[in-house]
């Protein structure tokens, strides 16, 4: 059956065009129900007594939830006890246009077969569709055809259904003005299921249910509405940007507003009201304040503890970050959010702060990311939650309350549980952490898998080159591998070989989506969550000993001088002849009673690798220096038994400047063939303001800083030492790694800046990780494309969906940085949980208003000492931010000042459990106090292979 509408649509040129629409109806779509022997389904997906079966309630029934069910109500469908439940065409489209993020939860759930989620396309059906009525909205007529899908399916089945009552179709609904026949509104509903009371804590609270637990009393401005933020934006007196929360100070946070190049700028944001309920990571509308209102921003440590029984403002709080600074030249611009463009929110991990008001149904919710505020929340589990980990969901924030309301997600386990805050950490870093699906792993090679003579036929044979691989011990997914050897022309022939991931990957298959979509492998302490599955990662692909495996290779002409000559690139096949640690490498160098193949091709490749780190620096290239902290782990407990700071050997260097020229060539070669639509990778240089605090620590210790030019900044660097002070320019490069700004992957025709600050490389991309990295995939892609090894695909030459990729593959990066950060810092308290206190030397690193923040080489460990507590009289205190100094009694400390601590853990927040430092050297009256979460500094940056 065919439907046709016939208007008239007007042309850029100005013309008019007649269009026609056609809908085909049909009588042949299946309803899905196992009852049902009218449709002739091969297969059913609705069950007839499932709800009886589980004790959910007294009658058989189907659920039909509307869209406003669906976009607010997502946790509740998601708990395994909702099953048979119809999803009609008209809802999936509405969430569809309305939140992507929710649509693919919807799909997720609809793709689980035990939940017998069934998709009816009520808007094929001749007796469901529906025309849209003269004066009716959209919405309503949706409405409408929701009401009429359901009204049939009820009809359909009770036909064929026997016995009293028959078998229902429930719709169900958000809207409490709206329950006609057949209709029941979703939370009379899920109270209704006797077997699962638990699950109206996962309800999302409705108006009416925010209107009960706010008070009367208004404690923020009135957002303004869309309309007139837009029309703000336009005229230039607000500003859109990102909110982004302190992690020190609650009542701070900056707005970053993206400009072009670098107009790019940050907004500060002081004080609960000019915050006005922006959540971190929200996009707001900002509104100036008046020069003279500019502030600097707060130097102060500042935590929400939480213990207000009400809403009121703590006013002392409020001031202890609102004086305006001295320093006229030190103020930022300064201004308060007026709006919310777009919420950020997502369901958050922490704790429940159980209420002291006895048989209370309404708590605090503690979230683990301090940037995120408390949330209200209401349960009838407090008792069963309490030191458990829990996931909440933010439902609103009214102007009437001091936080947001939100509601119970799901428990996540007992807190302080290796698996359990491994789970929350990954949660919490939007870290795609689940099993591959059987869609994935459809697309992977079939075992056993062997090289063809039709794959050698397209590749280079290179089985007979001493090749070998270096990596750190324990390492199974080895993407590179090198080799050296001489020529008869008295050159050097050297080859960078890296697994051939793409080769197995296909553009476009359900493998090469999720790879995109986890972007890295996120290497935890003791875990590795894999970007692509283990057959892949940890056998075929891997460049292991003395087995054949696919490569792609750069292989160089070079002279004794590392001058490059020729540069080549082919698919190839390799046999590895050993697999090497750093620290093995650097035996075989070293011992000269060894002259095998394998050692002399990596004392080649030593010799080169020196020349060409030196060449670097001389062009500019930064060295910069962090600490990197390495668990050695229990094999039985897999806990950690000891903890040290990397050391780095002359062949982790050797390893790092041939795959820094490999992805120099490569970015060259594939800049060259696709000037549009190369992947690429760049290094912005920082804006000078970010070496303020670099400076004045150099100068504390009389020394100059230059920071004109990357290599202005490295020779100064170089030359920078304080007599008897050798841990000076180690420190002074830790600082300077903070000043730097985040590397980025970005697409050539997109962007005119592709200069790499760090490497001092006018062009850069990866190409050598593509077991671990998305990116050198598609780099992959592109040059083999350019050297007609493979052929190209439409998404790979249309620079705005390369332009969307490196958007996630930058966030998913960050994200993974993040979370192994957070599993050092995990993994750190469990080595000091059973030690006791321990006495260790450290170096003031930042000077803060009322703390000094402290760096423990030997443990690669930053922590806090505070100076002003709540339950001590402080000392006297001042603060110069010009120095930095802070004066503490009769004390000054600068920047890199040393220092004695001890060092403990303190359990007393067993969600926030964190390093105890107290200064034992120099000895100041009752400083001694716990410091906030310290920080283990895993490897903040690191040269860019």
């Amino acid at each position: 059956m065919l439907k046709s509408k016939t208007f008239v649509k007007k042309t850029r040129s100005g013309g008019v065009m007649k269009v026609v629409r056609e809908h085909y109806l049909r009588d042949d779509i299946w309803c899905g129900s196992e009852v049902c022997t009218e449709c002739k389904q091969e297969s059913t997906v609705l069950q007839e007594d499932a709800c009886i079966e589980s004790n959910l309630c007294s009658y058989p029934h189907y659920l039909v939830p509307d869209t406003n069910v669906v976009l607010h109500q997502i946790d509740v469908l998601e708990d395994p006890v909702i099953r048979n439940v119809i999803i009609l065409q008209t809802v999936l489209q509405e969430v569809r246009h309305r939140s992507a993020p929710v649509y693919k939860r919807l799909k997720d759930i609809i793709h689980e077969k035990e939940k017998h989620f069934y998709t009816f396309t009520n808007e094929h059906h001749r007796e469901t569709f529906i025309e849209r009525e003269p004066g009716e909205s959209a919405n309503d007529r949706n409405d409408r055809a929701i009401r009429v899908a359901v009204k049939w399916y009820n009809n359909h089945l009770n036909t064929l259904k026997s016995g009293p009552g028959g078998l229902k179709v429930v719709l169900l609904t958000n809207d409490q003005g709206n329950k006609q026949k057949g209709q029941e509104e979703i939370e009379e509903y899920i109270k209704s299921l006797i077997a699962n009371p638990e699950l109206v804590d996962r309800l999302a609270l409705s108006d009416d249910n925010k209107n009960e637990i706010t008070s009367s009393k208004v404690l923020f401005p009135e957002h303004l509405p869309l309309s007139k933020i837009q029309a703000g934006i336009k005229s230039g007196s607000f500003l859109q940007g990102t909110f982004r929360a302190s992690r020190d100070n609650y009542l701070e946070a900056t707005v970053f507003v993206q400009g072009q190049g670098e107009d790019s700028t940050e907004i500060l944001i002081q004080g609960l009201q000019n915050l006005n309920r922006s959540v971190h990571q929200d996009v707001v509308a900002v509104q100036l304040l008046p020069q003279n209102q500019w502030v600097s921003p707060s130097s102060v440590v500042l935590q929400d503890d939480g213990t207000a029984k009400d809403d009121n403002v703590d006013k002392d709080e409020e001031e202890k970050v609102l004086k305006l600074s001295a320093a006229e030249a030190a103020r930022k611009p300064t201004g308060k959010v007026v709006g919310i463009i777009k919420r950020n929110w997502r369901p958050f991990c922490g704790m429940l702060n159980v209420s002291q008001i006895k048989e209370s149904t309404r708590h605090l919710f503690t979230p683990a990311d301090r940037r995120i505020p408390r949330i209200r929340i209401e349960t009838r589990q407090a008792a069963t939650l309490a030191g458990q980990r829990i996931m909440v969901a933010i439902d609103g924030w009214p102007k009437d309350s001091r936080y947001p309301n939100g509601h119970f997600v799901r428990s996540l386990g007992s807190a302080g549980e290796k698996g359990t805050e491994e789970e929350v950490l990954l949660l919490e870093h939007d870290v795609p952490h689940q099993a591959f699906s059987q869609a994935v792993l459809s697309f992977l090679p079939k075992m056993p898998w062997t090289i063809t003579p039709e794959d050698m036929a397209k590749r280079e044979d290179l089985r007979h080159l001493t090749v070998c691989s270096v990596d750190p011990p324990g390492c199974t997914d080895i993407d590179d591998a090198l080799h050296c050897r001489e020529l008869e022309n008295g050159n050097l022939e050297v080859g960078v070989h890296i697994a051939d991931v793409s080769h197995f990957i296909r553009p476009g298959n359900a493998l090469d989506k999720e790879a995109a979509n986890r972007g890295t492998t996120v290497y935890l302490c003791g875990k590795r969550i894999d970007m692509v599955p283990e057959l892949l990662s940890s056998n075929l692909c891997s460049l292991r000993s003395n087995v054949e495996r696919f490569a792609f290779s750069c292989i160089w002409e070079m002279n004794k001088k590392a001058e490059v000559l020729k540069t080549r690139f082919t698919k190839s096949v390799i046999n590895s002849k050993a697999s090497l640690t750093y620290a093995e490498a650097q035996m075989r160098i070293d011992d000269t009673s060894k002259n095998d193949d394998i050692t002399e091709s990596l004392r080649g490749l030593n010799k080169l690798a020196k020349i060409l780190k030196r060449q670097r620096i001389e062009n500019g290239a930064l060295t910069l220096s962090s600490l990197e902290v390495r668990f050695h782990i229990d094999s039985e407990t897999h806990d950690p038994i000891d903890l040290q700071t990397k050391e780095l050997m002359e062949t982790n260097s050797m390893v790092e400047e041939f795959m820094l020229l490999a992805n120099i060539s490569v970015a060259q070669k594939i800049y060259e063939e696709f000037p549009e639509c190369a992947l690429l990778r760049k290094h912005p240089a920082p804006p000078p303001s970010n070496y303020d605090i670099l400076i004045k620590a150099a100068k504390s210790k009389k020394v100059e800083i230059h920071i004109d030019s990357a290599k202005a900044l490295a020779d100064s660097l170089d030359v920078a030492k304080v007599d008897g002070f050798a841990y000076f320019n180690t420190l002074l490069r830790i600082l300077a790694t903070r000043c730097m700004m985040q590397a980025v992957y970005f697409c050539s025709g997109m962007d005119s800046d592709f200069h790499h600050y760090g490497l001092a490389s006018p062009i850069y991309t990866h190409f050598t990780s593509p077991i671990r990295r998305y990116a050198d995939i598609i780099v992959h892609r592109l040059l083999a494309a350019a050297i007609a090894a493979d052929s190209t695909y439409p998404d790979l030459m249309d620079k705005h969906k390369q332009s969307a990729l490196c958007t996630n593959l930058n966030y998913r990066h960050k994200m993974s940085q993040y979370a192994q950060r957070a599993s050092v810092a995990f993994h750190t308290q469990l080595f000091f949980k059973t030690r006791g206190i321990l006495n260790e030397e450290g170096f003031v690193l930042f000077v803060r208003k009322n703390a000094i923040i402290v760096l423990i080489p030997k443990f690669g460990l930053e922590g806090t000492v505070f100076f002003d507590t709540k339950d001590k009289v402080p000392p006297s205190l001042v603060f110069d931010e010009e120095g930095p100094t802070l004066k503490v009694e009769q004390h000054t400390f600068h920047i890199f000042d040393q220092v004695k601590v001890t060092i403990s853990l303190d359990s007393s927040n067993i969600q926030h459990q964190k390093i105890r430092m107290a200064l034992t050297e120099p000895v100041i009256p009752d400083v001694s106090v716990p410091a906030p979460e310290a920080e283990p500094q895993a490897k903040k940056q690191k040269l860019d292979r």
